[in-house]
């Protein structure tokens, strides 16, 4: 309520009651029903199946280092979890795109620090200030928390076996890892 006394707005996003995963619908015997209406079109064309669709050519690209962006990577593992979860058509392609984009680049940036340090020297005075890749990587981490959280959310949501066991996210710091060594 305003504080003029009308109620104007109506509620903020995300404050009504939890929605339960669909899994947990079909156990406790409540799951929807689909309806099913007969339309008379005409039958589709012979279709087949693809098990990853193509990849965009930016998440292939050599880097200005030389080295090899690890996105497509990434798309490949996330988009064969979420086939192997069945939600696989409910997730947007641009969602995990940007999903794999920005690991790649929380990547690099972790590997800057590593190279280059936490600390770099002020362009005018020559003072030591924090390095930019420490902000970048924190930035690229904050945007890959919240991709996954979308895409683990239409997961939860949707799956109707037990969603929970591995999956890429908890490969992150693996990845990580590997990257260095490399």
């Amino acid at each position: 309520m305003a504080k003029d006394g009308t109620n104007r707005g109506g509620p903020r996003p995300g404050t009504g009651p939890k929605r339960k995963p669909l899994s947990e619908k079909i156990q406790d015997g409540k799951a929807g029903k689909a309806i099913v209406i007969s339309t008379g079109f005409p039958s589709p064309a012979e279709l087949t199946g693809e098990d990853i669709p193509p990849i965009k050519a930016y998440l292939k690209q050599k880097q200005k280092n030389g080295s090899d962006l690890c996105a497509e990577e990434v798309f490949r593992e996330t988009y064969v979890w979420l086939k192997s979860k069945g939600c696989e058509s409910l997730v947007n392609r641009q969602l995990i795109e940007q999903y794999a984009m920005s690991v790649a680049r929380w990547i690099q940036c972790e590997e800057a620090i590593s190279e280059y340090g936490y600390l770099a020297k002020h362009p005018t005075t020559g003072n030591a200030i924090s390095s930019p890749y420490v902000s970048m990587s924190r930035d690229y981490k904050k945007q890959v928390n919240a991709d996954w959280y979308q895409i683990y959310q239409i997961v939860r949501e949707n799956c109707s076996v037990e969603y929970g066991g591995s999956n890429p996210q908890d490969d992150l710091m693996e990845r990580l890892l590997r990257a260095r060594k490399g």
